[in-house]
């Protein structure tokens, strides 16, 4: 039986196909390649280009290789791109959501694991965040995947749908191996553009926003390492295939650190000063955001490894500084060619 992955070449999606193939699993990939890298997926692993809410491809996909479960990644991600592009943002991850979630549905599929996040909740009423908060998201992101996750909700209880929806607070770092990482041109993670700045690809940082009413007055984040967030989700997929009820976990650390904590992390790890610019804060972004993981830690057979900002501040440094290598590499070639 085979778990088809959406999204499955790019950031995140690639980190969980790599964690399922070294687990032995049976993989297929759907990815439009529009942010993903058909370089990243195992040797081995299908890969259909295209759209994950185009139905007949998905069907095609299920019934070709005896797909069993869904674990869904594909979708836009930039909060203030969701700001200047709403409909785009509720055609790819709502849109796309409902259809595969009626592909899914035609052909049996019992099991969907869903790429949500902590977006949904807005500003939270209480820190740590507890699954149980109101869902009040302060973009056009968070309402696209709030939405997918109600559709979700009412298919499941419609047709007998299991489900595990997994929030995400914010993904950081690399494969620890530097295998796999975050290549995507003009991403907007902070840890991505902290350490394209540290190794002289950005000439400064922007920092949106000092008079927030936290210790340093930027923005707090629980960051979560892309490796242990694959792994929730092979848990995930573990707990649903042993008759878990549906869920919705929270994938976090529980502790928090700031714009400003995490910037000073990437000079003091690299050993390289860069630029920081300070501007106004930005309309969607979220003061404080960080997990509330009771309920993840004690509900899967989950334990991460690398909950340790200094770790994964390494990580996507060794892997930035891997693209470099084979950026040059490559310059090389075409000049002596």
């Amino acid at each position: 039986m085979t778990v088809l992955v959406t999204g499955g070449a790019g950031y995140i999606g690639s980190h969980m196909v790599l964690a399922l193939a070294e687990a032995g699993e049976s993989i297929v990939v759907i990815d439009n390649l529009s942010t993903g890298f058909s370089a990243f997926l195992p040797e081995g692993v299908p890969l259909f280009i295209g759209d994950a809410g185009d139905e007949n491809l998905v069907e095609g996909v299920i019934e070709q290789h005896n797909v069993e479960s869904i674990v869904h990644f594909a979708g836009s991600v930039v909060v203030p791109d969701s700001m200047r592009d709403p409909l785009g943002y509720y055609r790819n991850n709502t849109f796309t959501t409902r259809n595969l979630l009626n592909a899914a549905v035609k052909r049996g599929i019992n099991r969907f694991v869903f790429s949500s996040t902590a977006a949904v909740y807005g500003n939270p009423d209480q820190v740590p965040v507890p699954e149980t908060a109101p869902t009040r998201p302060l973009s056009p992101y968070g309402f696209s995947k709030l939405m997918s996750e109600i559709m979700l909700h009412d298919v499941a209880t419609a047709y007998g749908m299991k489900y595990a929806v997994l929030r995400y607070f914010n993904v950081a770092g690399a494969d620890p191996r530097a295998r796999i990482g975050l290549a995507t041109a003009g991403a907007t993670h902070l840890l991505k553009i902290a350490v394209e700045a540290a190794t002289g690809q950005r000439a400064k940082v922007d920092v949106y926003g000092t008079d927030y009413p936290t210790p340093d007055g930027s923005c707090i984040r629980d960051f979560i390492h892309v490796s242990d967030l694959a792994q929730a989700h092979r848990a995930a997929l573990a707990y649903l295939r042993g008759g878990g009820d549906s869920v919705t976990l929270n994938c976090g650390y529980g502790r928090g650190y700031s714009v400003l904590e995490t910037i000073e992390a990437v000079r003091r790890i690299s050993g390289r000063n860069f630029a920081v610019q300070y501007a106004a804060r930005r309309p969607g972004d979220i003061m404080t955001m960080v997990a509330d993981t009771g309920r993840i830690r004690a509900l899967l057979d989950w334990t991460p490894q690398f909950d340790d900002l200094d770790t994964i501040v390494t990580h996507a440094l060794a892997w930035e500084e891997k693209l470099l290598r084979e950026r040059g590499e490559l310059v090389d070639r075409a000049q002596s060619a």
